[in-house]
């Protein structure tokens, strides 16, 4: 059958001929063949490509689930730093009430948490990374390790909020709160004089502000001076007890007399530009034992 020779004729309407062509059986079966192989063929590719869209679509959607994870994990170690600079903020306030109650914070400074060295900036350290499981174990470390510095700093805390009820008159004789709004145009320690171009040491902060601007006691205190003073201009000199001092200088007028007892937020003065100054401003010092530190180590606002 396969090798049987098999005619086909085909005749053409109305013309009166025709054509006719010969072909074997085997012929048939090598046709069928192929196209059974053509339609067999497309049934697996059309199999594939639905499954390569199957696996596309769960690739897309484990993608955006990946980003929306990475997105999270970045979200929450943005609030960690924040959570992190808020315990520095708070070490240093606890520092300056040290400072400022004289409370030994050597053994305090000295002390090393339990998981390690106190914590870093925690974008310079894990921020960087972006693989995703690396990325959660250091934040967890890092929890674990903020957890531990919370925990110390609440023993800090206990211990300083201890010496504070027990020195509260030299609390409130620590002058404390800023003396008066503006900003700082000059700050403690060297700088070039505004009048001689050279290099000099700048005894207090210079705080400007418009004429008149209210100045006021940073802290409870005696008034030992009030009146002109040289370059200082027209200034009042506080005495705080423990050997503090405060200096204002470069008033418009003071409003206060010697002797006078005066408490925190109480107004001395208003500000000027008399004395030494190239403009209205407040010259604040403050003086230990008649040695000139920097006001800002003081200030707690």
């Amino acid at each position: 059958m396969l090798f049987r020779k098999y005619d086909v004729v085909v005749f053409k309407d109305n013309e009166g001929a025709c054509r006719k062509t010969c072909f074997r059986g085997w012929h048939v079966v090598a046709i069928a063949a192929v196209i059974l192989g053509l339609v067999a063929g497309n049934a697996h590719f059309v199999r594939y490509y639905l499954d390569y869209m199957n696996v596309q679509g769960q690739l897309q959607a484990a993608q955006k689930t990946v980003e929306e994870q990475n997105n999270q994990l970045l979200s929450l170690a943005n609030k960690l730093r924040t959570v992190d600079k808020d315990l520095v903020r708070i070490r240093d306030f606890d520092s300056k009430l040290r400072v400022m109650i004289n409370l030994d914070q050597d053994q305090v400074d000295t002390v090393t948490p339990v998981g390690g060295p106190e914590t870093k900036d925690f974008s310079d350290s894990y921020l960087p990374i972006y693989r995703q499981e690396l990325l959660a174990r250091k934040m967890h470390n890092f929890v674990n390790q903020l957890s531990t510095d919370v925990r110390l700093e609440e023993v800090r805390q206990q211990e300083l909020m201890r010496a504070i009820r027990e020195n509260q008159d030299i609390l409130a004789s620590t002058p404390s709160i800023w003396p008066t709004e503006g900003w700082i145009s000059s700050r403690f320690g060297y700088r070039m004089s505004p009048f001689t171009g050279r290099r000099e040491f700048h005894k207090g902060i210079d705080i400007s502000g418009r004429t008149g601007t209210p100045i006021y006691a940073p802290a409870k205190g005696v008034v030992t001076f009030t009146g002109v003073d040289g370059g200082y201009g027209k200034c009042v000199v506080i005495s705080h007890g423990s050997g503090i001092i405060t200096r204002y200088a470069h008033l418009h007028k003071y409003t206060v007399k010697k002797g006078q007892i005066v408490s925190r937020g109480e107004l001395v003065g208003r500000m000027g530009s008399t004395g030494r100054s190239t403009g209205p401003h407040l010259h604040y010092e403050v003086r230990l034992n008649g040695v000139c530190v920097n006001p800002m180590r003081y200030i707690l606002n």
